[in-house]
């Protein structure tokens, strides 16, 4: 049976994510900053929270974990390789160890370089990944602990996804990252076409959330190294895609 899944904005510009699987009784979250809004959606929803899914450590994902725990009895799963530092951890996952969410077999990605442990969830049957802070909608996290290569490894991995395959990522950092992909690519009518879209929803207060894998593909600069357009505006048509990447990171930094 499929999930329903409910964006619930947190902090400043945060979003947790509830997962729930009707008929079973289970509901998670996804990377809970705060408790506040959590339980104050559960508690619209008539939902009972089961698991607290973390991406990563970073406070702005984890922050509600040991309260929401404290509440509710949830279990929290989160990166093996990371455990040390997701707060009141009880299962660690990795790629050689998946997760079973009632019917449903959630694969792991490990999807490092925002943090070292960084991790994605995905719900195969469903086609939605989650991805945290490592890929964004037209956007990819910082390099806190890792290097270039690695994130373009990372974002690498996430683009063998289903084109189709929706995309719930950790911030609403849209119109930024659009702003800044058109200074790289305005001559991508798809991206003109998307920013026009996402800075219509903004206006009017509303999500981006979910992007797609393939509108990624199409819009994204940080997975769009090759393209000639990009690398005519950076001076690095013969580059290797690492160095291309790092350099569109870079601006981005200083954007």
């Amino acid at each position: 049976m499929s999930l329903s899944i409910t964006i619930v904005p947190c902090l400043k510009d945060n979003y947790a994510y509830l997962l729930a699987a009707p008929g079973t009784g289970l509901c998670a979250v996804v990377d809970p900053s705060e408790p506040e809004p959590v339980l104050k959606a559960l508690k619209e929803h008539g939902l009972s929270l089961t698991h607290i899914l973390n991406t990563h450590h970073h406070w702005d994902h984890t922050g509600g974990n040991l309260a929401l725990k404290k509440e509710t009895g949830a279990e929290i799963v989160g990166p093996g390789k990371d455990r040390d530092r997701i707060p009141g951890i009880d299962t660690g996952v990795d790629e050689s160890a998946p997760w079973q969410f009632g019917s449903h077999q959630v694969s792991i990605l490990e999807i490092p370089a925002h943090t070292r442990g960084h991790i994605a969830f995905v719900f195969r049957d469903e086609n939605v990944v989650f991805t945290g802070d490592t890929l964004f909608a037209m956007g990819c996290g910082r390099l806190f602990e890792g290097d270039a290569a690695t994130m373009w490894a990372s974002l690498s991995k996430l683009k063998t996804l289903p084109d189709s395959m929706r995309v719930y990522c950790g911030h609403e950092y849209t119109l930024s990252n659009a702003r800044f992909a058109m200074t790289l690519e305005p001559g991508n009518t798809e991206l003109a076409a998307r920013t026009k879209t996402v800075t219509a929803l903004r206006k009017k207060g509303e999500t981006t959330m979910p992007t797609t894998i393939g509108l990624e593909k199409k819009t994204n600069p940080f997975l769009r190294p090759g393209s000639p357009e990009i690398r005519a505006t950076l001076g690095m048509q013969n580059a290797d895609d690492v160095a291309v990447f790092a350099e569109i990171r870079s601006r981005k930094d200083n954007f």
